[in-house]
Protein backbone atom coordinates (compact mmCIF):
# COMPACT_ATOMS: atom_id res chain seq x y z
CA UNK A 1 0.00 0.00 0.00
CA UNK A 2 2.80 2.39 0.98
CA UNK A 3 4.67 1.50 -2.20
CA UNK A 4 1.50 2.19 -4.24
CA UNK A 5 1.08 5.62 -2.64
CA UNK A 6 4.76 6.42 -3.19
CA UNK A 7 4.45 5.36 -6.79
CA UNK A 8 1.37 7.51 -7.30
CA UNK A 9 3.11 10.42 -5.57
CA UNK A 10 6.10 10.00 -7.85
CA UNK A 11 3.91 9.89 -10.94
CA UNK A 12 2.02 13.03 -9.87
CA UNK A 13 5.28 14.87 -9.21
CA UNK A 14 6.67 13.72 -12.56
CA UNK A 15 3.48 14.84 -14.35
CA UNK A 16 3.59 18.21 -12.60
CA UNK A 17 7.24 18.61 -13.59
CA UNK A 18 6.41 17.80 -17.22
CA UNK A 19 3.59 20.36 -17.24
CA UNK A 20 5.84 22.97 -15.63
CA UNK A 21 8.58 22.26 -18.15
CA UNK A 22 6.16 22.43 -21.11
CA UNK A 23 4.72 25.74 -19.96
CA UNK A 24 8.17 27.23 -19.51
CA UNK A 25 9.38 25.97 -22.89
CA UNK A 26 6.33 27.51 -24.55
CA UNK A 27 6.93 30.72 -22.64
CA UNK A 28 10.57 31.11 -23.60
CA UNK A 29 9.97 30.22 -27.24
CA UNK A 30 7.99 33.43 -27.87
CA UNK A 31 10.42 36.28 -27.22
CA UNK A 32 9.83 40.03 -27.23
CA UNK A 33 12.48 42.08 -29.01
CA UNK A 34 12.55 45.77 -28.10
CA UNK A 35 14.34 48.33 -30.26
CA UNK A 36 14.77 52.02 -29.49
CA UNK A 37 15.16 53.99 -32.68
CA UNK A 38 16.11 57.64 -32.98
CA UNK A 39 15.22 58.78 -36.51
CA UNK A 40 17.29 61.80 -37.37
CA UNK A 41 19.10 63.64 -40.14
CA UNK A 42 22.79 62.96 -40.75
CA UNK A 43 25.31 63.70 -43.44
CA UNK A 44 26.07 60.45 -45.27
CA UNK A 45 28.33 59.56 -48.20
CA UNK A 46 27.22 56.08 -49.30
CA UNK A 47 28.53 56.64 -52.83
CA UNK A 48 31.26 59.12 -51.77
CA UNK A 49 28.96 62.11 -52.43
CA UNK A 50 27.92 63.83 -49.19
CA UNK A 51 24.24 64.64 -48.67
CA UNK A 52 21.71 64.79 -45.87
CA UNK A 53 20.04 61.43 -45.26
CA UNK A 54 17.34 60.18 -42.91
CA UNK A 55 18.95 57.65 -40.59
CA UNK A 56 18.25 55.46 -37.58
CA UNK A 57 20.76 56.52 -34.97
CA UNK A 58 23.06 57.74 -37.75
CA UNK A 59 22.81 54.49 -39.75
CA UNK A 60 21.55 54.04 -43.30
CA UNK A 61 20.58 51.33 -44.06
CA UNK A 62 19.19 50.96 -40.57
CA UNK A 63 19.83 48.07 -38.17
CA UNK A 64 18.51 44.63 -39.09
CA UNK A 65 15.67 43.33 -36.94
CA UNK A 66 16.27 39.66 -36.08
CA UNK A 67 13.48 37.50 -34.65
CA UNK A 68 12.04 34.00 -34.68
CA UNK A 69 8.61 33.04 -35.96
CA UNK A 70 6.01 33.86 -33.30
CA UNK A 71 8.12 36.52 -31.57
CA UNK A 72 6.87 40.01 -30.75
CA UNK A 73 8.76 43.05 -32.01
CA UNK A 74 8.48 46.46 -30.34
CA UNK A 75 10.09 49.45 -32.05
CA UNK A 76 10.02 52.64 -29.99
CA UNK A 77 10.50 55.16 -32.77
CA UNK A 78 11.31 58.75 -31.84
CA UNK A 79 11.18 61.36 -34.59
CA UNK A 80 14.18 63.60 -33.95
CA UNK A 81 13.91 65.33 -37.32
CA UNK A 82 13.07 68.98 -36.90
CA UNK A 83 11.25 69.64 -40.13
CA UNK A 84 9.17 66.61 -41.16
CA UNK A 85 6.93 63.80 -39.99
CA UNK A 86 7.72 60.12 -40.37
CA UNK A 87 6.00 56.71 -40.56
CA UNK A 88 7.59 53.27 -41.01
CA UNK A 89 6.00 50.28 -42.77
CA UNK A 90 6.94 46.70 -41.87
CA UNK A 91 6.99 45.29 -45.37
CA UNK A 92 5.76 41.68 -45.57
CA UNK A 93 4.63 41.54 -41.92
CA UNK A 94 0.90 40.90 -42.14
CA UNK A 95 -0.05 42.61 -38.86
CA UNK A 96 -2.69 40.11 -37.76
CA UNK A 97 -4.42 41.75 -34.80
CA UNK A 98 -2.40 44.99 -35.10
CA UNK A 99 -3.55 46.67 -38.35
CA UNK A 100 -2.96 50.09 -36.76
CA UNK A 101 0.80 49.41 -36.75
CA UNK A 102 1.15 48.68 -40.47
CA UNK A 103 2.95 52.03 -40.60
CA UNK A 104 1.18 53.67 -43.53
CA UNK A 105 0.54 57.39 -43.23
CA UNK A 106 -3.00 58.34 -44.23
CA UNK A 107 -4.17 54.71 -44.29
CA UNK A 108 -3.51 53.19 -40.86
CA UNK A 109 -2.02 56.04 -38.83
CA UNK A 110 -1.21 59.70 -38.53
CA UNK A 111 2.48 60.28 -39.18
CA UNK A 112 4.78 60.76 -36.19
CA UNK A 113 5.43 64.45 -35.67
CA UNK A 114 8.85 65.94 -34.80
CA UNK A 115 9.71 65.21 -31.18
CA UNK A 116 7.05 62.50 -30.77
CA UNK A 117 7.51 58.79 -30.12
CA UNK A 118 5.36 55.87 -31.31
CA UNK A 119 5.70 52.28 -30.09
CA UNK A 120 5.16 49.99 -33.07
CA UNK A 121 4.23 46.52 -31.75
CA UNK A 122 3.59 43.45 -33.89
CA UNK A 123 4.05 39.67 -34.06
CA UNK A 124 6.22 38.17 -36.78
CA UNK A 125 3.90 35.28 -37.56
CA UNK A 126 5.94 33.62 -40.29
CA UNK A 127 9.60 32.96 -41.05
CA UNK A 128 11.18 34.65 -44.05
CA UNK A 129 13.00 37.66 -45.45
CA UNK A 130 11.21 40.97 -44.97
CA UNK A 131 11.87 44.69 -44.95
CA UNK A 132 11.05 47.95 -43.25
CA UNK A 133 11.04 51.39 -44.80
CA UNK A 134 9.60 54.87 -44.52
CA UNK A 135 6.03 55.29 -45.69
CA UNK A 136 5.67 59.05 -45.58
CA UNK A 137 6.28 61.30 -48.58
CA UNK A 138 9.35 60.06 -50.45
CA UNK A 139 11.55 59.20 -47.49
CA UNK A 140 12.77 55.85 -48.83
CA UNK A 141 14.89 57.93 -51.21
CA UNK A 142 16.40 59.65 -48.18
CA UNK A 143 17.74 56.43 -46.65
CA UNK A 144 15.19 55.19 -44.09
CA UNK A 145 15.10 51.44 -44.77
CA UNK A 146 16.41 48.06 -43.60
CA UNK A 147 15.93 44.29 -43.18
CA UNK A 148 13.66 42.14 -41.01
CA UNK A 149 14.96 38.55 -40.79
CA UNK A 150 12.59 36.00 -39.23
CA UNK A 151 14.00 32.54 -38.50
CA UNK A 152 12.01 29.30 -38.46
CA UNK A 153 11.08 27.93 -35.01
CA UNK A 154 13.65 25.80 -33.21
CA UNK A 155 13.50 22.21 -34.37
CA UNK A 156 11.90 23.13 -37.71
CA UNK A 157 13.98 22.55 -40.83
CA UNK A 158 13.98 24.37 -44.16
CA UNK A 159 13.97 22.56 -47.53
CA UNK A 160 17.56 23.56 -48.29
CA UNK A 161 20.90 23.43 -46.47
CA UNK A 162 23.63 26.02 -46.03
CA UNK A 163 26.59 26.81 -43.81
CA UNK A 164 26.20 30.57 -43.44
CA UNK A 165 23.45 33.19 -43.83
CA UNK A 166 24.06 36.72 -45.21
CA UNK A 167 21.80 39.59 -46.28
CA UNK A 168 22.28 41.94 -49.24
CA UNK A 169 20.08 45.02 -49.65
CA UNK A 170 20.05 46.84 -52.99
CA UNK A 171 19.19 50.53 -53.39
CA UNK A 172 19.33 53.25 -56.00
CA UNK A 173 20.64 56.57 -54.74
CA UNK A 174 19.86 60.16 -55.68
CA UNK A 175 21.87 63.26 -54.87
CA UNK A 176 18.85 65.54 -54.96
CA UNK A 177 16.75 65.88 -51.82
CA UNK A 178 13.33 64.29 -51.41
CA UNK A 179 11.92 67.83 -51.20
CA UNK A 180 13.29 68.65 -54.65
CA UNK A 181 11.91 65.42 -56.07
CA UNK A 182 8.45 65.80 -54.53
CA UNK A 183 8.10 69.45 -55.59
CA UNK A 184 9.09 68.59 -59.17
CA UNK A 185 6.54 65.76 -59.37
CA UNK A 186 3.72 67.96 -58.10
CA UNK A 187 4.47 71.09 -60.13
CA UNK A 188 3.35 72.66 -63.38
CA UNK A 189 5.46 72.27 -65.47
CA UNK A 190 6.21 68.72 -64.38
CA UNK A 191 9.79 67.86 -63.45
CA UNK A 192 10.73 64.18 -63.45
CA UNK A 193 13.16 62.82 -60.82
CA UNK A 194 15.42 61.37 -63.51
CA UNK A 195 17.67 58.34 -63.21
CA UNK A 196 19.58 57.68 -59.98
CA UNK A 197 23.21 58.70 -59.65
CA UNK A 198 24.38 55.43 -58.08
CA UNK A 199 23.44 51.87 -57.15
CA UNK A 200 24.21 50.79 -53.59
CA UNK A 201 24.95 47.29 -52.28
CA UNK A 202 24.33 47.20 -48.53
CA UNK A 203 24.55 50.98 -48.45
CA UNK A 204 27.79 51.27 -50.41
CA UNK A 205 28.45 52.51 -53.94
CA UNK A 206 30.87 54.63 -55.94
CA UNK A 207 30.13 57.90 -57.75
CA UNK A 208 32.56 59.51 -60.16
CA UNK A 209 33.86 62.41 -58.12
CA UNK A 210 35.92 63.84 -60.99
CA UNK A 211 32.98 65.73 -62.53
CA UNK A 212 33.87 69.42 -62.78
CA UNK A 213 30.45 70.55 -61.56
CA UNK A 214 30.91 69.06 -58.07
CA UNK A 215 31.80 71.56 -55.36
CA UNK A 216 35.04 71.04 -53.48
CA UNK A 217 34.76 68.77 -50.44
CA UNK A 218 31.37 67.33 -51.40
CA UNK A 219 32.67 64.15 -53.05
CA UNK A 220 35.55 62.15 -51.60
CA UNK A 221 36.48 58.69 -52.91
CA UNK A 222 38.72 58.04 -49.90
CA UNK A 223 35.75 58.20 -47.52
CA UNK A 224 35.46 54.75 -45.87
CA UNK A 225 31.65 55.00 -46.07
CA UNK A 226 31.86 54.31 -49.81
CA UNK A 227 34.41 51.50 -49.79
CA UNK A 228 32.83 48.60 -51.69
CA UNK A 229 30.73 45.97 -49.97
CA UNK A 230 32.79 42.80 -49.60
CA UNK A 231 31.37 39.38 -48.71
CA UNK A 232 34.02 36.98 -47.44
CA UNK A 233 33.45 33.27 -48.17
CA UNK A 234 35.38 30.13 -47.28
CA UNK A 235 36.16 27.80 -50.18
CA UNK A 236 33.87 24.78 -50.25
CA UNK A 237 31.17 26.31 -48.03
CA UNK A 238 27.55 26.94 -49.01
CA UNK A 239 25.86 30.30 -48.42
CA UNK A 240 22.31 31.52 -48.16
CA UNK A 241 22.12 35.07 -49.49
CA UNK A 242 18.96 37.00 -48.66
CA UNK A 243 18.73 39.55 -51.46
CA UNK A 244 16.21 42.39 -51.37
CA UNK A 245 15.57 45.63 -53.20
CA UNK A 246 14.21 48.89 -51.88
CA UNK A 247 14.95 51.01 -54.91
CA UNK A 248 12.99 54.19 -55.42
CA UNK A 249 12.77 53.74 -59.19
CA UNK A 250 14.97 51.05 -60.67
CA UNK A 251 14.34 47.41 -61.46
CA UNK A 252 17.65 45.60 -61.09
CA UNK A 253 19.63 42.56 -62.07
CA UNK A 254 21.97 40.89 -59.57
CA UNK A 255 24.90 38.65 -60.39
CA UNK A 256 27.97 37.06 -58.78
CA UNK A 257 30.66 36.60 -61.40
CA UNK A 258 31.20 32.93 -62.28
CA UNK A 259 28.70 31.55 -59.74
CA UNK A 260 25.24 30.02 -60.02
CA UNK A 261 22.36 31.29 -57.90
CA UNK A 262 19.75 28.75 -56.79
CA UNK A 263 16.53 30.55 -55.91
CA UNK A 264 14.84 28.98 -52.84
CA UNK A 265 12.67 31.70 -51.26
CA UNK A 266 10.59 34.64 -52.45
CA UNK A 267 8.84 37.09 -50.09
CA UNK A 268 8.84 34.55 -47.25
CA UNK A 269 7.57 31.59 -49.33
CA UNK A 270 9.70 28.57 -50.22
CA UNK A 271 10.28 28.23 -53.96
CA UNK A 272 10.68 25.10 -56.05
CA UNK A 273 14.44 25.59 -56.58
CA UNK A 274 15.75 26.76 -59.93
CA UNK A 275 19.19 27.88 -61.03
CA UNK A 276 20.05 31.19 -62.68
CA UNK A 277 23.17 33.20 -63.43
CA UNK A 278 21.28 36.44 -62.98
CA UNK A 279 18.52 37.39 -60.56
CA UNK A 280 16.00 40.03 -61.60
CA UNK A 281 14.65 41.94 -58.63
CA UNK A 282 12.11 44.76 -58.36
CA UNK A 283 11.58 47.25 -55.57
CA UNK A 284 9.87 45.55 -52.61
CA UNK A 285 10.84 42.00 -53.60
CA UNK A 286 12.94 39.68 -51.42
CA UNK A 287 14.66 36.44 -52.39
CA UNK A 288 16.93 33.83 -50.86
CA UNK A 289 19.49 32.19 -53.11
CA UNK A 290 21.96 29.41 -52.39
CA UNK A 291 25.53 30.01 -53.58
CA UNK A 292 28.41 27.57 -53.35
CA UNK A 293 31.94 28.89 -53.00
CA UNK A 294 33.19 26.38 -55.56
CA UNK A 295 35.32 28.49 -57.92
CA UNK A 296 39.05 29.20 -58.08
CA UNK A 297 39.81 30.47 -54.57
CA UNK A 298 43.06 32.22 -55.50
CA UNK A 299 41.13 35.29 -56.64
CA UNK A 300 38.07 37.42 -55.83
CA UNK A 301 34.95 37.88 -57.99
CA UNK A 302 32.64 40.77 -58.78
CA UNK A 303 29.21 41.20 -57.28
CA UNK A 304 27.26 43.41 -59.70
CA UNK A 305 23.86 45.02 -59.96
CA UNK A 306 22.53 46.85 -63.02
CA UNK A 307 19.40 48.73 -64.02
CA UNK A 308 16.89 46.88 -66.21
CA UNK A 309 13.48 47.88 -67.53
CA UNK A 310 14.62 51.47 -68.18
CA UNK A 311 17.43 52.65 -70.47
CA UNK A 312 20.19 52.93 -67.88
CA UNK A 313 22.44 55.91 -67.34
CA UNK A 314 23.41 54.77 -63.83
CA UNK A 315 26.80 53.02 -63.46
CA UNK A 316 26.96 49.38 -62.39
CA UNK A 317 26.80 48.83 -58.64
CA UNK A 318 29.88 46.91 -57.51
CA UNK A 319 30.78 44.63 -54.62
CA UNK A 320 33.39 41.93 -54.00
CA UNK A 321 32.82 38.21 -53.52
CA UNK A 322 35.94 37.64 -51.46
CA UNK A 323 37.49 34.18 -51.21
CA UNK A 324 39.37 33.76 -47.94
CA UNK A 325 42.31 34.31 -47.39
CA UNK A 326 42.52 36.92 -50.19
CA UNK A 327 42.30 40.51 -48.98
CA UNK A 328 38.64 41.50 -48.77
CA UNK A 329 39.17 44.71 -50.75
CA UNK A 330 41.32 43.18 -53.49
CA UNK A 331 39.60 43.98 -56.77
CA UNK A 332 39.08 41.11 -59.22
CA UNK A 333 41.37 41.16 -62.23
CA UNK A 334 38.41 40.84 -64.61
CA UNK A 335 36.03 43.48 -65.91
CA UNK A 336 32.75 43.73 -63.94
CA UNK A 337 29.82 41.89 -65.50
CA UNK A 338 27.41 44.22 -67.28
CA UNK A 339 24.29 42.14 -66.74
CA UNK A 340 21.53 41.29 -69.22
CA UNK A 341 20.10 43.66 -71.81
CA UNK A 342 18.07 46.33 -70.03
CA UNK A 343 15.03 45.87 -72.30
CA UNK A 344 14.95 42.06 -72.38
CA UNK A 345 11.45 41.88 -70.92
CA UNK A 346 11.01 38.29 -72.11
CA UNK A 347 13.83 37.13 -69.84
CA UNK A 348 12.38 38.97 -66.85
CA UNK A 349 8.94 37.51 -67.55
CA UNK A 350 10.43 34.00 -67.84
CA UNK A 351 11.93 34.32 -64.34
CA UNK A 352 8.59 35.48 -62.90
CA UNK A 353 6.85 32.47 -64.44
CA UNK A 354 9.53 30.11 -63.10
CA UNK A 355 8.78 31.06 -59.50
CA UNK A 356 6.47 28.34 -58.15
CA UNK A 357 5.72 27.09 -54.66
CA UNK A 358 8.01 24.38 -53.33
CA UNK A 359 6.34 20.99 -53.77
CA UNK A 360 6.32 20.36 -50.00
CA UNK A 361 4.92 23.80 -49.17
CA UNK A 362 2.04 24.31 -51.58
CA UNK A 363 -0.89 26.32 -50.20
CA UNK A 364 -3.51 25.82 -52.88
CA UNK A 365 -5.68 28.84 -53.64
CA UNK A 366 -9.48 28.68 -53.57
CA UNK A 367 -10.55 27.28 -56.95
CA UNK A 368 -12.72 30.32 -57.74
CA UNK A 369 -13.08 33.90 -56.57
CA UNK A 370 -16.06 35.84 -55.25
CA UNK A 371 -15.10 39.07 -56.99
CA UNK A 372 -12.84 40.24 -59.80
CA UNK A 373 -11.32 43.73 -59.86
CA UNK A 374 -9.56 44.76 -63.07
CA UNK A 375 -7.19 47.71 -62.58
CA UNK A 376 -6.05 49.61 -65.68
CA UNK A 377 -2.72 51.39 -65.06
CA UNK A 378 -2.57 54.70 -66.93
CA UNK A 379 -0.69 57.96 -66.89
CA UNK A 380 -2.92 61.03 -66.99
CA UNK A 381 -3.09 64.78 -66.90
CA UNK A 382 -5.47 65.84 -64.11
CA UNK A 383 -6.02 69.59 -63.82
CA UNK A 384 -2.69 70.06 -65.58
CA UNK A 385 -0.72 67.78 -63.20
CA UNK A 386 0.99 64.55 -64.24
CA UNK A 387 -0.60 61.66 -62.33
CA UNK A 388 -0.85 57.87 -62.38
CA UNK A 389 -4.31 56.34 -62.20
CA UNK A 390 -6.20 53.06 -61.82
CA UNK A 391 -9.44 52.94 -63.79
CA UNK A 392 -9.09 56.72 -64.21
CA UNK A 393 -8.89 57.24 -60.43
CA UNK A 394 -5.65 58.68 -59.03
CA UNK A 395 -5.21 58.03 -55.31
CA UNK A 396 -4.96 61.07 -53.08
CA UNK A 397 -4.67 60.06 -49.43
CA UNK A 398 -6.97 61.82 -46.96
CA UNK A 399 -5.74 63.83 -43.98
CA UNK A 400 -7.67 61.50 -41.66
CA UNK A 401 -6.39 57.88 -41.80
CA UNK A 402 -8.90 55.51 -43.39
CA UNK A 403 -8.66 53.03 -40.51
CA UNK A 404 -9.66 55.62 -37.92
CA UNK A 405 -12.35 57.15 -40.13
CA UNK A 406 -13.96 53.77 -40.79
CA UNK A 407 -13.70 52.50 -37.25
CA UNK A 408 -15.23 55.70 -35.83
CA UNK A 409 -17.69 56.24 -38.72
CA UNK A 410 -16.26 59.61 -39.80
CA UNK A 411 -17.96 59.54 -43.18
CA UNK A 412 -16.84 63.05 -44.15
CA UNK A 413 -13.17 62.02 -44.07
CA UNK A 414 -13.13 60.49 -47.56
CA UNK A 415 -15.27 59.84 -50.64
CA UNK A 416 -17.90 57.23 -49.73
CA UNK A 417 -18.63 56.30 -53.35
CA UNK A 418 -17.25 52.89 -54.37
CA UNK A 419 -14.09 52.76 -56.48
CA UNK A 420 -14.64 51.22 -59.96
CA UNK A 421 -14.11 47.47 -60.40
CA UNK A 422 -13.18 47.72 -64.08
CA UNK A 423 -12.66 50.01 -67.08
CA UNK A 424 -14.02 50.19 -70.62
CA UNK A 425 -12.33 46.96 -71.68
CA UNK A 426 -13.91 46.78 -75.13
CA UNK A 427 -12.94 50.24 -76.34
CA UNK A 428 -9.71 51.13 -74.52
CA UNK A 429 -6.56 50.84 -76.66
CA UNK A 430 -3.66 49.92 -74.37
CA UNK A 431 -1.08 50.47 -77.14
CA UNK A 432 -1.66 54.17 -77.76
CA UNK A 433 -1.71 57.40 -75.78
CA UNK A 434 -5.22 57.96 -74.47
CA UNK A 435 -6.75 61.25 -73.39
CA UNK A 436 -8.56 59.79 -70.35
CA UNK A 437 -10.62 62.95 -69.98
CA UNK A 438 -12.57 61.47 -67.07
CA UNK A 439 -9.54 60.85 -64.85
CA UNK A 440 -9.85 62.37 -61.38
CA UNK A 441 -7.97 62.53 -58.10
CA UNK A 442 -9.92 60.58 -55.51
CA UNK A 443 -9.70 58.97 -52.08
CA UNK A 444 -12.51 56.46 -52.67
CA UNK A 445 -11.75 52.87 -51.60
CA UNK A 446 -12.75 49.27 -52.27
CA UNK A 447 -15.00 47.68 -49.62
CA UNK A 448 -14.47 43.92 -49.69
CA UNK A 449 -16.52 41.26 -47.93
CA UNK A 450 -14.57 39.79 -45.04
CA UNK A 451 -13.16 36.32 -45.71
CA UNK A 452 -14.13 36.47 -49.39
CA UNK A 453 -11.74 35.63 -52.23
CA UNK A 454 -10.78 38.40 -54.64
CA UNK A 455 -9.04 38.29 -58.01
CA UNK A 456 -7.00 41.34 -58.99
CA UNK A 457 -6.09 41.77 -62.65
CA UNK A 458 -3.41 44.40 -63.16
CA UNK A 459 -3.58 45.70 -66.74
CA UNK A 460 -0.73 47.77 -68.15
CA UNK A 461 -1.04 50.31 -70.96
CA UNK A 462 0.78 53.05 -72.83
CA UNK A 463 1.95 56.08 -70.85
CA UNK A 464 1.54 59.65 -72.09
CA UNK A 465 4.64 59.05 -74.24
CA UNK A 466 4.19 57.19 -77.53
CA UNK A 467 5.57 53.66 -77.55
CA UNK A 468 6.22 53.56 -73.80
CA UNK A 469 4.86 51.21 -71.17
CA UNK A 470 6.72 50.72 -67.88
CA UNK A 471 7.25 47.90 -65.37
CA UNK A 472 5.44 48.39 -62.06
CA UNK A 473 6.13 46.27 -58.96
CA UNK A 474 2.86 46.01 -56.99
CA UNK A 475 2.85 45.46 -53.22
CA UNK A 476 -0.10 44.44 -51.03
CA UNK A 477 -0.16 45.31 -47.34
CA UNK A 478 -1.62 42.95 -44.74
CA UNK A 479 -1.81 39.88 -46.99
CA UNK A 480 0.01 37.50 -49.28
CA UNK A 481 -1.55 36.72 -52.64
CA UNK A 482 -1.32 33.83 -55.07
CA UNK A 483 0.31 34.75 -58.38
CA UNK A 484 -2.01 33.13 -60.92
CA UNK A 485 -0.39 34.23 -64.15
CA UNK A 486 1.17 36.77 -66.49
CA UNK A 487 0.24 37.63 -70.04
CA UNK A 488 0.87 40.00 -72.92
CA UNK A 489 -1.66 42.40 -74.36
CA UNK A 490 -5.15 42.93 -73.01
CA UNK A 491 -6.51 40.50 -70.42
CA UNK A 492 -9.39 38.39 -71.75
CA UNK A 493 -11.56 37.40 -68.80
CA UNK A 494 -13.27 34.60 -70.76
CA UNK A 495 -10.08 33.02 -72.12
CA UNK A 496 -7.22 33.88 -69.75
CA UNK A 497 -8.91 32.78 -66.52
CA UNK A 498 -8.93 29.22 -67.90
CA UNK A 499 -5.12 29.26 -67.91
CA UNK A 500 -4.64 30.42 -64.33
CA UNK A 501 -1.99 28.52 -62.38
CA UNK A 502 -3.96 26.86 -59.56
CA UNK A 503 -1.76 23.83 -58.86
CA UNK A 504 1.35 25.31 -57.26
CA UNK A 505 1.25 29.13 -57.49
CA UNK A 506 3.70 31.03 -55.33
CA UNK A 507 2.36 33.25 -52.55
CA UNK A 508 3.98 36.69 -52.47
CA UNK A 509 3.39 40.24 -51.32
CA UNK A 510 5.06 41.99 -54.29
CA UNK A 511 4.84 41.16 -57.99
CA UNK A 512 5.77 42.93 -61.25
CA UNK A 513 3.40 44.14 -63.94
CA UNK A 514 5.27 44.13 -67.25
CA UNK A 515 4.95 46.57 -70.19
CA UNK A 516 1.77 46.16 -72.29
CA UNK A 517 0.85 43.08 -70.26
CA UNK A 518 -1.24 41.84 -67.36
CA UNK A 519 -0.65 40.12 -64.02
CA UNK A 520 -3.34 38.09 -62.22
CA UNK A 521 -3.47 37.71 -58.41
CA UNK A 522 -5.85 36.07 -55.94
CA UNK A 523 -6.07 36.80 -52.23
CA UNK A 524 -8.29 35.96 -49.29
CA UNK A 525 -9.59 39.02 -47.42
CA UNK A 526 -9.12 37.34 -44.04
CA UNK A 527 -7.19 40.06 -42.19
CA UNK A 528 -9.50 42.73 -40.69
CA UNK A 529 -8.34 46.24 -41.44
CA UNK A 530 -7.60 48.77 -44.17
CA UNK A 531 -4.80 47.86 -46.52
CA UNK A 532 -2.87 49.69 -49.20
CA UNK A 533 -2.13 48.09 -52.60
CA UNK A 534 0.28 50.19 -54.64
CA UNK A 535 3.14 50.45 -57.07
CA UNK A 536 6.39 50.25 -55.09
CA UNK A 537 8.15 52.77 -57.30
CA UNK A 538 8.20 55.69 -54.90
CA UNK A 539 7.52 58.45 -57.41
CA UNK A 540 4.66 56.47 -59.01
CA UNK A 541 2.89 55.97 -55.68
CA UNK A 542 3.48 59.64 -54.84
CA UNK A 543 1.72 60.45 -58.12
CA UNK A 544 -1.34 58.35 -57.29
CA UNK A 545 -0.63 54.75 -58.35
CA UNK A 546 -2.40 52.88 -55.59
CA UNK A 547 -5.75 51.70 -54.25
CA UNK A 548 -7.07 50.92 -50.77
CA UNK A 549 -8.96 47.79 -49.65
CA UNK A 550 -11.16 47.56 -46.55
CA UNK A 551 -12.33 44.24 -45.13
CA UNK A 552 -13.81 43.37 -41.75
CA UNK A 553 -12.99 46.70 -40.14
CA UNK A 554 -15.80 46.09 -37.65
CA UNK A 555 -13.72 43.21 -36.28
CA UNK A 556 -10.73 45.44 -35.53
CA UNK A 557 -10.15 46.07 -31.81
CA UNK A 558 -9.96 49.42 -30.06
CA UNK A 559 -7.56 51.73 -31.86
CA UNK A 560 -4.69 53.21 -29.85
CA UNK A 561 -4.70 56.98 -29.49
CA UNK A 562 -1.05 57.06 -30.47
CA UNK A 563 -1.98 56.66 -34.16
CA UNK A 564 -4.32 59.67 -34.06
CA UNK A 565 -3.88 63.43 -33.94
CA UNK A 566 -4.24 64.53 -37.57
CA UNK A 567 -7.21 65.55 -39.71
CA UNK A 568 -10.52 64.86 -38.03
CA UNK A 569 -8.86 62.77 -35.30
CA UNK A 570 -7.45 65.75 -33.39
CA UNK A 571 -10.38 65.84 -30.96
CA UNK A 572 -9.86 62.16 -30.16
CA UNK A 573 -6.58 62.81 -28.35
CA UNK A 574 -7.60 66.21 -26.94
CA UNK A 575 -11.35 65.89 -26.22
Amino acid sequence: MVETLQCRSFLLCFLALCIFYSINVLTVEAVTHTHNWDVKYAYKSPDCYKKIAITIGGESPGPTIHAQQGDTVIVRLTNSMLTENVAVHWHGIRQYGTPWHDGTDGVTQCAIMPGDTLNYTFVVDRAGTYLYHAHYGMQISAGLYGFIIVKVPKGVSEPFAYDHDHSILLKDWYHSSTYEEAVGLSSIPFKWVGEPQSLLINGRGRFNCSASSIASGVCNTSNPECSPYSLTVVPGKTYRLRIASLTSLSALSFEIEGHNLTVVEADGSFVEPFVTKNLYINSGETYSVIVKADQDSSRNYWITTNVVGRKPSTPTGLGIFNYYPNHHYKYPSTEPTTGPLWNDTASQLAQSRAIKAHHDYVHAPPPTSDRTIVLLNTQNLINGYNRWSLNNMSLSLPTTPYLVALKHNITSAFDQNPAPDTYDVENYDIYNVAENKNAVSSNAIYRIGFNTTVDIILQNANTMTNGTSETHPWHLHGHDFWVLGFGSGKFDIAKDTKNFSLTNPIMRNTVPLYPYGWTALRFRADNPGVWLFHCHIESHFYMGMGVVFEAGVEKVGKLPRSIMGCGKTKHMINP
